[in-house]
């Protein structure tokens, strides 16, 4: 409440003349959350409240004019106010993706929502540099890696990993990472599902991007299409990988030329974001006490069975898996 009040004050700063209500518009994984400014006009903006000794409203800022500059559709900063961790920003609407297919009849408009979704996607690629974001490196990926045996098997099932599961561990986390550290390098959002992507008049509005690196380009593919949140037929995913594919090679973007090992790239990089997921999902829950995560682990988890069972680089982790989870091995083909 204490921070609502400030929100509050800011605001009649910035417009002493006008009166307006506040209420929330969502929160995230963070100590981020958001309010819908609403004004007597119908007029609405939207208030990030980002705690300074929580988070850093810089990199927002920063992401939001790099990826505007190359023709995505973000907010605007209208305002800001970093010593107390207010951002002021254009409202791109209460309708998110997942809301939208979730609707009645809403898994009809998924072709056109999720081409919208990879031209957006291929825009802010497009423009990428180097030396501009951080490098989404080896140390990184190793750090985002260690949440599974810390937070997943040692907290969430209260597992401790034995000497031959670390060995398996550390081969299938070298093997990801070098294929994902060998692959083309763009812009990458990080969270970029259907969760941070809004429907509205310029399809799609683009949250949550402060988190934004630069590394393995599909990473932000594997977030859209295999997303924690909603799941799709592996045809339509295979689909919407191969359209996605085809625009990217046709912009000059860094993609393998074969498709097989695109896909497997990109199969790959799922498999290292859903480790890590897993570990993050644990982590919200038994740190921070955020149990709405849980109910999204068996679809992470069958991404991963999924992966690790069509590969045979990746069947070990799969026998891991099954170790942990007390289950006999599945028989699959393999690649």
């Amino acid at each position: 409440m204490q921070r609502l009040a400030k929100i509050h004050d800011w605001l009649t700063g910035i417009y002493p003349d006008k009166a307006f209500t506040l209420a929330p518009a969502s929160a995230d994984a963070s100590f981020r959350r958001y309010f819908r400014v609403s004004f007597i006009d119908h007029k609405t903006l939207i208030v990030m409240d980002a705690p300074p000794e929580h988070e850093d409203c810089k990199p927002f800022i920063r992401v939001s004019q790099l990826f505007a500059n190359a023709g995505a559709n973000v907010p605007e900063v209208l305002a800001q106010d970093l010593e107390q961790g207010f951002l002021l920003l254009t409202d791109l609407g209460a309708r998110t993706y997942l809301d939208a297919l979730n609707a009645q009849n809403g898994k009809q408009y998924a072709d056109q929502l999720y081409r919208d979704a990879a031209s957006a996607l291929v825009t802010i690629q497009r423009a990428s540099q180097p030396g501009v974001l951080p490098d989404y490196d080896e140390a990184l990926l190793a750090r985002e890696l260690q949440l599974f045996p810390e937070w997943y098997i040692a907290k969430h099932l209260g597992t401790e990993v034995s000497p031959a599961q670390q060995v398996v561990l550390k081969q299938t986390f070298d093997l990801l990472n070098r294929n994902i550290l060998a692959q083309g390098r763009v812009y990458v959002h990080r969270d970029y599902h259907s969760r941070n992507l809004m429907l509205c008049e310029n399809n799609p509005g683009i949250l949550d991007f402060q988190d934004a690196v630069y590394g393995a380009i599909t990473y932000d593919l594997v977030s859209l299409l295999k997303d924690a949140y909603i799941s799709w037929e592996e045809e339509k995913i295979l689909d919407w990988t191969i359209r996605y594919w085809e625009q990217a090679r046709k912009v000059g973007l860094p993609v393998a030329l074969d498709f097989g090992e695109f896909y497997r790239d990109f199969e790959w990089m799922g498999a290292q974001r859903h480790i890590k997921v897993l570990g993050i999902f644990a982590r919200l829950y038994h740190r921070d006490g955020k149990d709405g995560y849980l109910k999204d682990m068996p679809l992470v988890m069958a991404y991963l069975r999924k992966t690790c069972e069509r590969y045979i680089e990746l069947k070990p982790m799969l026998y891991l898996l099954d170790e942990l989870e007390g289950k006999q091995p599945q028989i699959g083909m393999t690649f």
